[in-house]
């Protein structure tokens, strides 16, 4: 069993020491939505309609169409414009001018990248949900043009990054051929990958394991984009903090155990991936699992082949599948990360530290992971912290 060394104080080397030469990509951080990122883009016939940020009766909340409500107060950082954290749910009160500028803000979030060694971030949404799920409120043609205007805005900030801040493509999951036809547009418009609902069947759709869906793989297969499925986005997933404890939790405990479950939410998620077996269709096709961890991989690949075998079923091998095609990003797992790292296998983990939401690395970032990178070999950094990422999401290091 491998074993993290305590670092002696007095003959440590840094993070930044011992990450030398390597290009840090983070694979998980949010972009919080500026005020008017839809309301500048929409025709004046719509701007009154796509997602927007009021103020009405003292209360601040982020509303599409009439008034049906998609976001509280309107931030989603847990980070400061100080640089201070807090803690809880205290977060969902924060408004844009009250967090660090580098949740919204392109200079300013390359500054913090610069200042905590981070060579570039692959982003996420927030208002219309981690998979644009909070969409299906409204209609078909009002949610479609408030996801397009979305990626044209992550574009545009992915060119003024100088391509360090990469977001992902929202997809009208909810039709397959537009789905099929914002991937290609997201394609050209240079962004990298693309994140996807992993639950359409809920709205009565196919589920994604069904061969209606097969373009869209054929599509990401053809132009190597990854697909990416970030906890908490579907309907399913979100019902983490109602449902994941009892009834006696305080907000904040509810905060803490639910994001627990948001987690092992996707454990469920790459099961049903592996079971369809729609990666043996598509041994190409890159999935990502985002902001899951990875602890639980090994006993789900053991469990599910264990399981599988005495219901009589017959696959290639699941290990071989998720080796080939899987990745798992990670961040708070630090006491047992390097045998976790060895188990599942250093070229299927990513890093990401989920800036700026509660749950972020921030202010540690990289210094989390200060002894466990101390017992890496220097493949294992390597591969974990840029090489991994630079492969999956095609990104330059060189």
């Amino acid at each position: 069993m491998s074993t993290v060394i305590p670092l002696k104080r007095e003959n440590r080397q840094t993070t930044r020491e011992m990450l030398k030469g390597i290009k840090v990509i983070d694979v998980d951080t949010h972009v919080s939505e500026w005020y008017d990122l839809w309301t500048s883009r929409a025709p004046a016939s719509l701007k009154d309609r796509v997602p927007r940020f009021v103020t009405r009766d003292g209360v601040s909340r982020w509303i599409i169409e009439d008034d049906v409500f998609l976001a509280p107060a309107g931030a989603n950082s847990a980070v400061m414009k100080d640089g201070s954290k807090i803690n809880g749910m205290k977060f969902i009160e924060s408004e844009l001018p009250d967090v660090h500028e580098g949740a919204h803000d392109v200079k300013a979030r390359l500054r913090y990248m610069d200042e905590a060694g981070l060579h570039a971030q692959i982003a996420y949404p927030n208002v219309l949900g981690f998979g644009g799920q909070k969409a299906m409120q409204v209609d078909q043609s009002l949610r479609e043009v408030s996801i397009e205007i979305f990626n044209d805005a992550m574009a545009e900030m992915q060119a003024e990054s100088g391509n360090r801040i990469l977001p992902m493509a929202l997809l009208p999951w909810w039709d397959v051929k537009k789905a099929v036809a914002e991937a290609e547009r997201c394609q050209t418009m240079g962004l990298h990958g693309v994140n996807i609902n992993p639950d359409p069947h809920t709205h009565g759709y196919p589920s994604l394991g069904h061969e209606s869906w097969n373009p869209l793989w054929e599509v990401c297969t053809g132009l190597d984009l990854p697909v990416n499925f970030h906890i908490g986005s579907s309907d399913v997933a979100m019902s983490w903090y109602a449902d994941a404890s009892w009834p006696e939790r305080t907000p904040d405990e509810q905060l803490a155990l639910g994001g627990v479950m948001l987690f092992i939410g996707n454990l469920r998620v790459m099961a049903n991936i592996l079971m369809s077996k729609m990666l043996e269709r598509y041994p190409t096709l890159k999935i990502v699992s985002v902001e899951s961890g990875a602890g639980w991989v090994p006993y789900l690949l053991e469990a599910l082949s264990y399981m599988s075998r005495e219901a009589g079923l017959t696959h290639e091998p699941f290990e071989d599948v998720f080796r080939r095609q899987i990745y798992a990003c990670t961040f708070f797992e630090r006491e047992n990360l390097l045998d976790t790292m060895r188990q599942v296998g250093i070229d299927n983990l990513l890093f990401e530290t989920d800036f700026p939401h509660p749950a972020c690395l921030f202010p540690d970032d990289l210094d989390h992971l200060e002894e466990p990178i101390a017992s890496m070999s220097a493949d294992e950094r390597f591969k974990f912290f840029s090489g991994n990422a630079a492969r999956v999401y095609n990104i330059p290091i060189d």
